[in-house]
């Protein structure tokens, strides 16, 4: 008699990863639900993971609270999400102004004179707003995670000293399902 396979460890990184990955990629497709408006405090962020379910659809807390990342194009090609509306509402991804938020918790992370087209198939921006965002070492020392610097929701990673022609040579590779856009300057 064969032994069962074991069950798999609740919150190993590859159990995530996979979850994350098919959630993403042939998952049943969830509208994203209405950004709950949590700026400039912690205090009403959920504080569990059942709360952020709440919150969040399936794919944003793949991406936001267990580090997935989106597919390349995926916010582009995708209805419903970032960069796709972007194009359907303005005509371009690229708006001369606003802000995009966190979608997580709507504090604001980037003006949108930041964002560049890098050509990497993710949003990506050269600096965040003063404050927004915190730099994490991966475990590796490979890459640095982004991550909001209110509710800690994973954003992607910054990559430094890559010749981009911007003003400070950095690209934050960014989830669009991580963010939403608002056309109005943050405060």
């Amino acid at each position: 008699r064969a032994n069962p396979p074991p069950a798999p460890v609740r919150g190993s990184i590859m159990l995530r990863l996979v979850v994350a990955s098919l959630a993403l990629r042939g998952g049943p497709r969830v509208a994203s639900r209405p950004l709950v408006r949590m700026k400039g405090s912690s205090d009403s962020l959920p504080s569990t993971e059942d709360g952020w379910l709440t919150v969040l659809s399936p794919n944003q807390f793949a991406v936001l609270r267990n580090k997935a990342t989106e597919p390349s194009g995926y916010s582009e090609t995708t209805p419903g999400e970032l960069e796709y509306e972007l194009k359907q509402s303005t005509g371009s991804k690229f708006p001369d102004s606003g802000v995009y938020e966190c979608a997580g918790c709507g504090t604001p992370l980037y003006s949108a004179v930041s964002k560049f087209d890098s050509g990497c198939g993710w949003p990506a921006y050269y600096e965040g707003l003063p404050g927004a965002i915190k730099e994490v070492p991966d475990a590796d020392g490979m890459r640095t995670e982004i991550v909001c610097s209110n509710c800690n929701g994973h954003l992607g990673h910054v990559f430094k000293g890559e010749g981009f022609p911007n003003p400070t040579d950095e690209r934050h590779c960014v989830n669009g399902i991580s963010l939403k856009y608002s056309p109005e300057e943050s405060e």
